[in-house]
């Protein structure tokens, strides 16, 4: 039997890769809920309306990389689409973790930015990150549509969302391996959907 204490440098390389593999190769059972996201981050955008990202640690990483992806550009040329990574400002982030505590520096950024007709996107490999979770709660009552990326049994990120992908493993790493490809697909699709559009429009 493989033990990861014991396991020599080639093997657990193996092994890793052989893990993410299976990890990926899982993802087939949520092409249905990456495509429903995607739709709703296109009908988000087309109506004026902005894709907002946040997490922790790794995941705030994911969300200011897919919010650039966005912002600029995928694989193709268009227009900028409106997206904001709500994990960015430091200036923000501090003072409300300062003020009134950890828990609230998202949710008081939903609480001024946020608007009906924008799309939330929480990242949270447990689904129980609880200053995603009290964003989410601000957002369901400011009517913000909600979308979670989460993993392992979804967490309590599940029950307050819109749509929620869940990535079928309880290994951190590989949830956020699978939340930057789901990420690109969303950004992928999105992109097309909107080139598509402004070609339609210049035919008309």
């Amino acid at each position: 039997m493989s033990n990861s204490q014991t396991d020599s440098p080639e093997a657990l390389v193996r092994r890793t890769l052989a893990d993410h593999s299976d990890v990926i190769e899982a993802l087939h059972a949520l092409v249905g809920p990456i495509t429903e996201l995607a739709e709703r981050a296109f009908r988000c955008l087309s109506a004026g309306g902005r894709v907002f990202w946040m997490g922790n640690g790794g995941s705030a990483a994911d969300s200011q990389h897919l919010a650039a992806e966005l912002v600029g550009r995928f694989q193709r040329e268009r227009p900028g689409l409106a997206s904001i990574a709500l994990t960015t400002d430091s200036s923000i982030l501090t003072s409300i973790g300062n003020d009134y505590g950890f828990d609230h520096v998202f949710a008081r950024q939903v609480e001024a930015l946020c608007r009906p007709g924008d799309l939330l996107v929480g990242l949270s490999t447990s689904g129980n990150s609880a200053n995603v979770l009290r964003a989410m709660e601000v957002a369901r009552a400011l009517g913000v549509e909600r979308a979670g990326l989460t993993g392992g049994t979804g967490g309590r990120l599940c029950g307050l969302v819109d749509c929620c992908l869940v990535v079928p493993s309880q290994s951190t790493a590989r949830i956020q391996e699978a939340h930057v490809l789901i990420g690109h697909l969303l950004c992928d699709l999105v992109e097309r959907r909107a080139v598509a559009a402004r070609r339609y429009e210049s035919t008309r």
